[in-house]
């Protein structure tokens, strides 16, 4: 039931099952037992012509055809219960024989053309329908035709005749296997139509060979042709008999089901030539049974094939898949790894591998599709500029790497590569431009390709710190360096742990009186054996390995602290400068971590200012966005060494900048270079005009102050004013003293 009302086709089947399982309750070949079987026929015909007029199925001729030959049948149901009444008796054969032979070539095409489908030709399936037919087959030459054809005393009519009906049932059946094997037409209104059709060649099955052999008593077995009426008629009531079946693509399953049957109609030979032997050793129709058992044989052996060679292929396409990436269609890890290994038992190869420069501000900027999309433009650029019998992979993320065999021009190649990758690529509707780091083995002292691919690895590494377009060859110094900085990222995590790092700060005056307006907040590490170690050599190494993220962290809630504790003594400047680094900036949830610090400390966002450079936040994404966020918590944000980065203009415009470091490179030479002090100049005019705040780095001596307050600077830091000390102050009172 649906919404309180029962739907047509269940309101139809059940209490017409019901209606013709109580037939065998009528005293049997009497007028009211031929009137209430037929009125379920004819009933069930006029449902299914109604069926058909509702839903209005896309098929529509296949259903009118599977209709007609369901009619036609029904009228030699009528035309058998006439004339057996007006006679006593029943003529065989006679007019209804005709009439229902008639009724079988549109129920044949009718459930062929149903079942059929719509996708591609399924020769497994057409091997089990002609397995399940052979099967019927040779229980009615078994039983019916082969008794039939060696009773030479009968009229020839009766048994053509008497033949007809199981050659008929055989096409039947077929069109009804067919439309079972189709994983497609599992649709309620075509199992309806299967199990009428399978109750019919049952029911004509046992009718068949039991008026053969004995008297058929009819009973529950008349009550199945009547059911198979009603569940055709049903069918047509289904909504869902209104659109053919969706075909399925990809590789056809073998069910239990499906072999259970195969297995049976295999089994029917030997089954058949048992129960004859029981019954009539003498008379066992070895002709029949051992066509049949040879048909079977080469049918089930055909298809036992098929299923070898397409678990053969599916086993290929599984092969085919666990050795190329899925995304670019080039080898994977995997597939490399094993032509790698072929390769250097006959050869001595070298490896490229390759690591793009800048895709990860492509992901975050445009998001992961777009990514992937350069990714795929890419593959194909670095495929198409390999020589001939060279192969590349994608290892994982945007790293690929390339298998030279023999003794081929690496550097050759590197250099091309570096071409091709470096053109702008389309993606995602727009032109984007990376690059590459390079790193180049050869297995000389190895015949591992663990070994060859981790030299690779090592090369690449160096080249991507070297920065730019490069490439590398492995050497044993890089494995020195290499080794270096794990022992100094070791050393790193320990530092932190054991609080061996402490932070200085650099004074930030006005012009021309030197009074201090901010500091700068600078990190020191003194290493209890190394020594000091200056931040150009463990910074780089904190980026790489991930520590800056946790390094930054503490970094600002100590300057914060140390704020507080000035401010505190009274002695506090207007500001505190704290340096971000690019990999902080991209890490998520980066403004939650600032911001909890401040709430942690007690610290004003309004007091702390944020130093980033240009190269930064140049390629957008989720470093401008946290930028933004700290902007909204009304934390000032500094733009360091301004003039050196990609595209300082385009950087004002998309960042909310108030502050601008201008790099001490325009600074150094302004008292001595015309060329120098025009462009400090003219920073000093953009910032006036953009309404920021200009401060001039690395200011040495007296003279570069001067003039930097003649040029119109009113802010400075550098050595001139005091060097970075825990206690800035007392460095600007003895410089200024």
């Amino acid at each position: 039931m649906r919404n309180g009302r029962v739907r047509p086709w269940a309101g139809w089947l059940v209490p017409a099952v019901i209606a013709a399982l109580c037939f065998p309750l009528i005293p049997d070949d009497s007028l009211p037992a031929k009137i209430y079987a037929n009125t379920i026929g004819t009933a069930s015909v006029l449902m299914m012509v109604l069926g058909i007029l509702r839903n209005r199925p896309e098929h529509r001729g296949a259903w009118l055809t599977f209709a007609a030959g369901m009619a036609i049948f029904v009228a030699g149901d009528i035309a058998y219960d006439v004339l057996e009444y007006r006679l006593g008796e029943y003529p065989y054969p006679s007019y209804p024989d005709a009439i229902y032979l008639c009724a079988y070539p549109f129920l044949v095409i009718g459930m062929a053309r149903l079942g059929r489908g719509g996708g591609e030709r399924d020769r497994g399936g057409l091997l089990d329908t002609a397995v399940i037919a052979t099967g019927i087959s040779l229980i009615y030459w078994v039983f019916v035709i082969g008794p039939v054809l060696a009773d030479a005393g009968s009229p020839v009519l009766d048994r053509l005749m008497t033949i007809a009906y199981p050659f008929a049932d055989v096409l039947l059946t077929a069109a009804v296997a067919r439309t079972l094997t189709r994983a497609e037409n599992r649709t309620p209104s075509l199992r309806l139509l299967t199990v009428g059709s399978g109750l019919m060649l049952t029911c004509d099955l046992v009718y068949t060979t039991m008026s053969s052999t004995a008297e058929y008593t009819g009973g529950l077995f008349d009550s199945g042709f009547q059911i198979a009426y009603v569940c055709w008629a049903a069918a047509t009531l289904h909504p869902s008999m209104r659109r053919r079946p969706q075909a399925v693509t990809g590789a056809r399953r073998v069910g239990g089901r499906r072999l259970a049957a195969l297995a049976a109609c295999s089994l029917l030979a030997p089954g058949l030539l048992v129960l004859e032997g029981f019954r009539d050793p003498a008379n066992i129709a070895w002709g029949g049974i051992a066509g049949g058992a040879v048909v079977l044989f080469l049918l089930v052996l055909s298809r036992t094939w098929g299923l070898v060679k397409q678990v053969q292929r599916q086993a290929g396409r599984l092969e085919d898949l666990a050795m190329h990436d899925e995304l670019t269609g080039l080898a994977n890890r995997r597939g490399f790894e094993r032509r790698l290994t072929a390769a250097l038992a006959g050869g001595t190869p070298h490896v490229l591998l390759l690591d793009l420069n800048g895709f990860k501000t492509v992901n975050d900027r445009f998001g992961h599709a777009v990514g992937d999309e350069l990714l795929v433009v890419l593959a194909h650029r670095i495929a198409e500029a390999l020589p001939d019998g060279a192969l590349v992979a994608r290892m994982g993320g945007d790293e690929f790497a390339v298998l030279l065999p023999g003794a081929g021009c690496a550097d050759a190649l590197a250099e091309r590569l570096h071409t091709a990758i470096h053109l702008p690529a389309r993606a995602g509707g727009q032109d984007l431009l990376v690059g590459a780091s390079i790193g180049i083995a050869d297995p000389a002292g190895v015949a591992d390709p663990g070994e060859v691919l981790r030299r690779a690895d090592v090369a690449m590494y160096a080249a991507k710190a070297a920065g730019g377009r490069h490439h590398r060859w492995y050497t044993v110094e890089l494995d020195s360096q290499a080794g270096e900085e794990a022992r100094l990222g070791a050393d790193l995590r320990a530092a932190l742990d054991t609080g061996q790092f402490h932070l200085v700060y650099q004074p930030i005056v006005a012009l021309p009186g030197g009074e201090v307006q901010a500091v700068e907040s600078l990190i020191r590490w003194q290493h209890p054996e190394r020594g000091f170690v200056s931040p150009v050599d463990f910074i780089p190494v904190a980026e790489r390995n991930g520590l800056i993220t946790e390094l930054g962290t503490w970094i600002l809630r100590t300057a914060c602290e140390q704020f507080r504790t000035w401010q505190e003594r009274g002695v506090a400047p207007l500001h505190v400068g704290v340096n971000v680094s690019a990999r902080q900036l991209a890490e998520p949830g980066f403004a939650e971590t600032v911001a909890a610090v401040l709430a942690e400390t007690g610290m004003d966002p309004h007091r702390l200012v944020v130093e980033i450079t240009e190269t930064a936040v140049f390629g957008g994404g989720a470093a401008v966005r946290a930028v933004h966020a700290l902007h909204a918590l009304g934390i000032a944000i500094a733009l360091d060494d301004f003039g050196t980065g990609h595209s300082s203009l385009g950087i004002l415009q998309a960042v909310p900048v108030r502050i601008l470091k201008v790099d001490k490179s325009f600074v150094e030479n302004v008292t001595v270079s015309d060329r120098h002090a025009v462009i400090a100049s003219s920073l000093i005019q953009l910032t006036a005009g953009l309404g920021l705040v200009a401060v001039a780095e690395g200011v040495e001596t007296a003279e570069q102050a001067a003039e930097l307050y003649r040029l119109g600077y009113r802010r400075a830091q550098g050595y001139h004013f005091g060097r970075p000390a825990a206690d800035p102050f007392a460095v600007v009172s003895h410089a200024a003293a």
